[in-house]
């Protein structure tokens, strides 16, 4: 695993396509909630059961993964990464949350909080040292603006990636681009 987070700025090699990934909604239901401490989903499946659509959509593809999931941020971005599985763990290059964004002593709200999911993708791709390719796939549409929406792909949050025309729209963007 790469870990980026020890600078503000955030670097990438050339080529290669980021792919921001939301968790809840989009690799397992939207309903997962915290439970001492532990993420837990209310209601029918499992966490991450969606991953062998997510392999499937990326397999061919030269991506990298950032995660764009309140799990970064309510647990962390080393148990939020190792909460995948091993097979995507490797692709991870950094989160929109960053340890640096801490709630301050009296428990406020970070920015990032406020932010919509675009906004903080946004403030991810200003630390980068150049331009780079991307998408998001979430299950949030809020906040994106019309010219933006052909680098979301929008997932039911019942279905996530296991809705085929979700997998075959972020197959297709990966490999043809937006």
């Amino acid at each position: 695993m790469h870990d980026i987070h020890s600078s503000d700025e955030v670097f990438m090699v050339g080529g290669l396509m980021l792919l921001f990934l939301d968790y809840d909604g989009v690799l397992h239901p939207d309903e997962v909630y915290l439970k001492r401490g532990r993420p837990v989903l209310r209601g029918p499946g499992e966490l991450f059961m969606w991953v062998p659509h997510l392999l499937s959509a990326i397999e061919g593809a030269d991506v990298r993964i950032v995660l764009s999931t309140s799990w970064a941020r309510h647990l962390g971005f080393r148990r939020a990464c190792n909460a995948l599985p091993e097979s995507l763990r490797g692709l991870v290059v950094g989160a929109t949350w960053h340890s640096k964004m801490k709630i301050g002593e009296s428990g406020a709200a970070t920015l990032w909080d406020l932010q919509t999911r675009y906004e903080q993708i946004q403030a991810y791709l200003a630390r980068m040292n150049s331009p780079c390719d991307w998408l998001a796939i979430d299950d949030d549409a809020r906040g994106w603006p019309d010219e933006k929406l052909p680098q979301l792909i929008h997932a039911d949050p019942a279905l996530g990636l296991s809705c085929e025309q979700t997998a075959q729209r972020l197959r297709e963007r990966l490999l043809h681009g937006c």
